[in-house]
């Protein structure tokens, strides 16, 4: 297939591969965490006190007993998704502390507002999979908002939902209410979340990543091992130097999960990006953004993994026509390149720093657009249609054609947000921007939402192990 973005050789990949396994080898990585320590050294690893360096062999040997495709479950058996090879799915934004206004002002966030991104997902017709921490409440106490969250995330969505890897205990509880929904077995755990692991760069994994990543692993749950890497900061200003860097931290903590139990599922992860060189600050607006998603993807191709990438990602902190921009621009590298976790496919704002409810809206409708665009062609005689054509013959209108009656509602894409109308008909409107109806819009959508059905027994056993723990 041809793409004119770079696509890199074998040569390019193994280059990246073997710089990698140097750095594992020569400059290893730490872990603040005892346990893992522990656990590379019963299986041969050397170890320098918290430092741990890596061989080819022991790299390779984690590498053949990944997955290179999985299946998520969902409490709507249905709405179960599958993640590597061809299939992908998006999932909303992540760890925004604010929220953006239509005002365009920030403020705090609330339990409220993660309900009603809850109730967004549930009600979206692209966003596959629920998150986690699509934003950060601050009325709820940090030392349990984990547990409000995923109670809201499994009572109000029955897709699929991202876990908890904020600590170590934090994932354990996810874990429990895990066991409640499905009733898992010791050791026949189905895969039911994916949840997000970090490397602390350069060359680290802090102790609550590297808990959360042992404890899901050990239940059979996929990771995401990603590595945000800031050109000219937290990694080298070169992108390929970023890229064997990066690389050799998700090799370190794809081998860790392998370890722990071989073959879990695992997904090869990256934000990286560039760091503004006059201000210091984090760009995922950056075209070179896009160029480490599309590089990110081959990577994780090479090793026949699935790949996690951002989606509508941007640096504005207000819906308007940089963050339209910029989003379509990583969304839609994301989705072509074949990506198969796209994180923050609706919704983020600043950095990362806020999220949106008009451009959650907008976001979806940029999605809708994408997905439409990677859709196959059918090229058959039906589809191709001769005889239409030569029943129209020259100079003809196939308006009226029973063929165009039949498929005008379902043959072309229609854009719930953004106007095709003429000028006329969008000053009778009112002469709203397209972030104007998206906010007329959400109160329209939230008021349509109708929760799930869930068992009784479970929900009453979910909230009874959610005070329970807050007790204690």
């Amino acid at each position: 297939m041809y793409d004119r973005i770079q696509e890199l050789s074998q040569e390019d990949l193994s280059r990246l591969h073997q710089a990698s396994l140097a750095l594992l080898a020569d400059l290893g990585i730490v872990f603040n965490d005892r346990q893992a320590v522990e656990i590379f050294a019963s299986r041969g690893f050397r170890v320098e006190g918290r430092k741990v360096f890596f061989s080819e062999s022991q790299v390779s040997a984690a590498l053949e007993t990944c997955p290179e495709r999985f299946t998520v479950q969902a409490r709507d058996p249905g709405k179960s998704v599958a993640i590597g090879g061809d299939d992908f799915v998006l999932a909303p934004g992540y760890g925004a502390p604010f929220v953006t206004g239509p005002d365009g002002l920030q403020r705090q966030a609330a339990m409220a507002d993660y309900d009603d991104f809850c109730r967004l997902v549930q009600t979206s017709p692209v966003l596959g999979m629920n998150g986690f921490m699509m934003v950060e409440p601050h009325d709820v106490p940090a030392q349990t908002a984990h547990l409000d969250m995923l109670l809201s995330s499994i009572l109000l969505s029955d897709k699929p939902f991202m876990g908890s890897p904020a600590s170590r205990q934090g994932t354990r509880d996810c874990l429990e209410m895990l066991k409640l929904i499905w009733g898992w077995e010791e050791g026949a755990e189905e895969t039911c979340t994916v949840s997000l692991i970090n490397s602390l760069s350069p060359f680290q994994f802090s102790e609550e990543m590297t808990g959360s990543l042992i404890e899901l692993a050990r239940a059979n749950q996929a990771v995401v091992i990603a590595a945000l890497i800031m050109a000219g900061s937290s990694g080298p200003v070169t992108l390929p130097g970023v890229l064997a860097m990066q690389n050799a931290e998700i090799l370190a903590g794809i081998t860790l999960a392998q370890l722990v139990r071989p073959g879990c599922p695992v997904i090869y992860g990256s934000t990286s990006s560039a760091m503004d060189m006059r201000s210091g600050a984090l760009t995922i607006g950056a075209p070179e953004l896009s160029v480490m998603i599309s590089a990110t993807a081959q990577m994780a191709r090479f090793y026949g993994l699935p790949s996690r990438s951002g989606g509508a990602l941007t640096d504005a902190l207000a819906p308007d026509a940089q963050a339209g921009a910029e989003s379509a621009l990583a969304l839609s590298t994301a989705a072509r390149s074949g990506i198969n976790f796209i994180l923050h496919a609706a919704g983020i704002l600043g950095s990362y720093i806020s999220m949106s409810f008009e451009k959650f809206l907008l976001d979806e409708e940029l999605a809708g657009m994408i997905k439409k665009i990677l859709k196959p062609l059918e090229i058959s005689p039906e589809t191709i249609d001769l005889e239409t054509m030569k029943e129209v013959g020259i100079g003809g209108q196939y308006l009226t054609q029973p063929k165009t009656f039949k498929l005008c509602r379902t043959e072309f894409y229609l854009p719930r947000l953004m106007s095709r109308a003429g000028y006329d008909a969008w000053s009778a409107g009112g002469r709203k921007r397209i972030d104007q109806e998206a906010s007329a819009r959400l109160e329209q959508r939230l008021a349509a939402y109708v929760r799930p059905e869930i068992y009784p027994g479970l929900e009453k056993a979910l909230k009874r192990f959610v005070q329970d723990r807050k007790r204690s």
